[in-house]
């Protein structure tokens, strides 16, 4: 069973869910993140510029699903980009849907 699924978010277009409960510290999203030149990131088309990220002086490109988590100001989750993964901040539940405090990013 996948442990995430995408459908129509509750804040802005398409989001991310769980697809099982999580408990508090459980790895929810293992990240598949493409780093980027400067020169690719100019060649990516407006729409994909929207999913990357700069971090510590570097650009990266979200892959799916995580570029479809969305931002709360009271998150499910935080980004621990050290080991490139969405982590519960709290127990979430089956069919929950999955954001982060993009507020909270390294640029």
């Amino acid at each position: 069973m996948k442990r995430v699924v995408i459908k129509k978010g509750n804040i802005f277009g398409k989001g991310v869910f769980a697809n099982k409960p999580f408990k508090k510290g459980d790895v929810v999203i293992n990240y598949h993140l493409k780093h980027l030149s400067e020169e690719e990131f100019k060649k990516l088309t407006t729409n994909e510029k929207y999913f990357t990220h700069r971090y510590w002086g570097a650009i990266y490109l979200y892959s799916i699903p995580e570029r479809y988590v969305n931002h709360s100001s009271t998150p499910t989750t935080f980004q621990d980009l050290r080991i490139k993964c969405s982590v519960a901040l709290r127990d979430i539940k089956k069919g929950e849907e999955i954001t982060t405090d993009t507020t909270k990013d390294d640029t």
